[in-house]
């Protein structure tokens, strides 16, 4: 699909990476654990920034977060947030980075615990995307769900609007607006 599609009205169509994204990524189920965990730990960084921001600073994140390899992150100590603080590639917010890496560590938790993320996200659904309505919403039950779990886990930016998001990313939430030709993909 080109440039003449249409496409979720939250896309700004203006920018490449963010049209990309929306037509190659977002919404499509996503089981691969690894692509799972570099999304996770971007949609945490994402919280009270835009989504674009993120995604233009993605090629820096996997750099800065080693391939985004979680074993590596987790293990991550107080020397190497103050590199990550000293990066103006990424997002330089203490709280946030400093929760990415607990975050890795509770992921690396629930791995072993379910045998993958994967079956942990899509076990809340039965392993199916959930077709949500149209209604433009921030949360949903399943957020909400989702992110008490997280929370009683020891994760940190994990709210419902965050998670939210996420699913929709992942695609455990169907998202695609009605009059978007991907909704019918």
């Amino acid at each position: 699909m080109g440039n003449e599609c249409t496409r979720c009205s939250w896309v700004k169509l203006d920018d490449p990476i963010y049209v990309k994204y929306h037509d190659e990524e977002w919404g499509q189920p996503l089981h691969d654990d690894h692509a799972l965990y570099e999304l996770f730990i971007l949609e945490t960084f994402q919280a009270g920034l835009s989504w674009a921001t993120i995604l233009h600073k993605r090629e820096n994140f996997r750099r800065a977060y080693e391939g985004f390899i979680p074993e590596h992150v987790a293990a991550f100590d107080t020397a190497k947030v103050e590199e990550l603080m000293q990066d103006a590639g990424i997002i330089r917010n203490r709280r946030k980075i400093e929760a990415s890496i607990t975050n890795s560590r509770i992921f690396l938790e629930i791995v072993k615990e379910f045998g993958s993320f994967d079956r942990y996200i899509w076990g809340f659904t039965d392993g199916k995307s959930v077709r949500e309505s149209c209604e433009l919403r921030t949360t949903s039950p399943l957020s909400d769900e989702v992110s008490k779990d997280l929370k009683r886990r020891g994760m940190r930016f994990v709210g419902s609007t965050c998670i939210y998001s996420t699913l929709q990313a992942i695609g455990v939430l169907a998202a695609h607006t009605d009059a978007c030709d991907w909704s019918r993909s």
